[in-house]
Order: C-alpha cells, then sequence, then structure tokens
C-alpha cells in the first residue's frame, strides 16, 4: 500500500494504459490500429524535435503525410527507407536544409513504422508478443536491481545496475519464450526474445542520453508519472525493428 501511495499517479496512468492497449487488441482493426499508431507516432515525433532541438515545426506535416501513406501502403519499412534518400537528395540540393532536421524520421520514424508493419504482416499477436517482453524486461530490471543491484551499469542511466540489466533480459527472455509459443517453436522464441529484450534496454538508454544531452527530465508531460510518449515507447522503437527482422527470418 506504500509503494501504491507513493506511485498512485504512475500506476493509474499504467493501468489505463495498459486497459486501453488490451481494448484495442481485442478489437483488432487496421484502422484503427492505425490511428492509434498515427497519433503515438505524431505525438512522439513532436517530442523528438525538441530533443534534438529542432525549430522547424512544419516538419511534422511531412510526418503527417508519411502517415498517411503507411496507411496504403503495406511495407511501412520501405517508407523510412525511401525518405532517407528523398531527405539525402533535398540535402544535396538545397544548402538551407541540415542532416540534424532528418533524425526524428529516424526515431521515432523508424520503430513505430516497424511496429505497424509487424502488425500488418504478423498480426495483433506478434505486438502481444513484443509488449510482453519490452514490459517484463522492464519489471524484472526494476525489481532486480531495487533488490540486489549494486553496479552501475552506464552513465547514460545511473540508476540503472548491472545486476537489473541482466536480470531484466533472463526474466523477459524466459517470459518472452513462452509467450512467443503463440506464433512459432520455443527455441526460437527464447531467442527472438532474448535480442528484443536486449534491445529494448538500449531503445531506453538512448533516449536517456537524448534527455541528458536536452537537458530535460522527461521527453514530455503528456501522461502523469510516466512523463511523455517517448518516455513510455523507448524500448519499444528498438525491440519493434529487431523483432520484425527476426520474425521474417526465423518464423
Amino acid at each position: 500500500m506504500a509503494f501504491f501511495g507513493e506511485h498512485q499517479e504512475r500506476v493509474v496512468t499504467g493501468l489505463v494504459l495498459v486497459a486501453a492497449a488490451l481494448l484495442i487488441g481485442l478489437i483488432n482493426n487496421f484502422f484503427l490500429m492505425w490511428l492509434v499508431f498515427g497519433a503515438i507516432y505524431l505525438l512522439a515525433f513532436k517530442e523528438a524535435l525538441l530533443l534534438f532541438d529542432i525549430k522547424n515545426s512544419a516538419l511534422i506535416y511531412i510526418a503527417l503525410a508519411l502517415w498517411i501513406v503507411a496507411g496504403i501502403y503495406p511495407h511501412g519499412d520501405d517508407l523510412f527507407v525511401v525518405a532517407g534518400v528523398v531527405y539525402a537528395s533535398a540535402v544535396a540540393y538545397s544548402k538551407e536544409l541540415e542532416w540534424k532536421s532528418f533524425l526524428p524520421f529516424i526515431y521515432p520514424t523508424a520503430g513505430v513504422l516497424f511496429a505497424f508493419t509487424m502488425y500488418q504482416e504478423f498480426g495483433v499477436l506478434s505486438l502481444l508478443w513484443l509488449v510482453m517482453v519490452v514490459a517484463l524486461t522492464d519489471i524484472g530490471a526494476y525489481g532486480i536491481g531495487k533488490s540486489i543491484g549494486k553496479t552501475p551499469f552506464c552513465e547514460a542511466s545511473p540508476k540503472k545496475t548491472m545486476e537489473g540489466v541482466v536480470g531484466g533480459i533472463l526474466v523477459a527472455t524466459v517470459g518472452g519464450a513462452f509467450v512467443g509459443l503463440i506464433m512459432t517453436s520455443f527455441m526460437v522464441a527464447l531467442i527472438v526474445s532474448f535480442v528484443v529484450a536486449t534491445s529494448s534496454i538500449f531503445g531506453d538508454l538512448y533516449e536517456s542520453s537524448l534527455k541528458r544531452k536536452a537537458g530535460v527530465k522527461d521527453s514530455g508531460d503528456l501522461l502523469p508519472g510516466h512523463g511523455g510518449v517517448l518516455d513510455r515507447i523507448d524500448g519499444y522503437l528498438f525491440g519493434a525493428i529487431v523483432m520484425l527482422v527476426l520474425l521474417r527470418g526465423l518464423v
């Protein structure tokens, strides 16, 4: 009860997010998924502009156009590559453009496009698997780190401990392997879960490094007790890319 009182706002927000995710997953409608992913993407993109210190707010309209195309074109990961080619061409043509402005089209754009493409190719169960692996990594790392963690993991995230990170990855690998049985064999599920769990750790670290450089505690304040959208999906942005690649190659 003391823990709940201390973290009440965070717990309540977390429960609401879980309930919303379960409801959307049960409905499992393509247009609804596109809308939800799009809303998450645009909010995260806006936060990324601040973290990268990019003043050009018009880029959000390009992101919107990109997402509209993603609802029509079946391979969202291709759009990420095409966006890179188009922007490289624009930079070569105009001296006024800087590569810095393309950074939000890498992060968070790539992760969201890969996650949405994974839903299109492998269905809602693949998203459930991804959510479980990343969530178990976070829960395991927090619980084990709090109980036995002593060794600092890295400077980018001082609160993380080596014991917590290793414990989180192990918990997510084993738990994720059983969830993955809904799609593939146990050994393949074990491998996928391990790599996705590891990548989610570094997704969290990457966002932490961006916030440190930007001099902010959270990427935003939209989610009470959790910060911004990027604070909530950072692990998924790396995990989704790795998971789609592995599912295509192994499943």
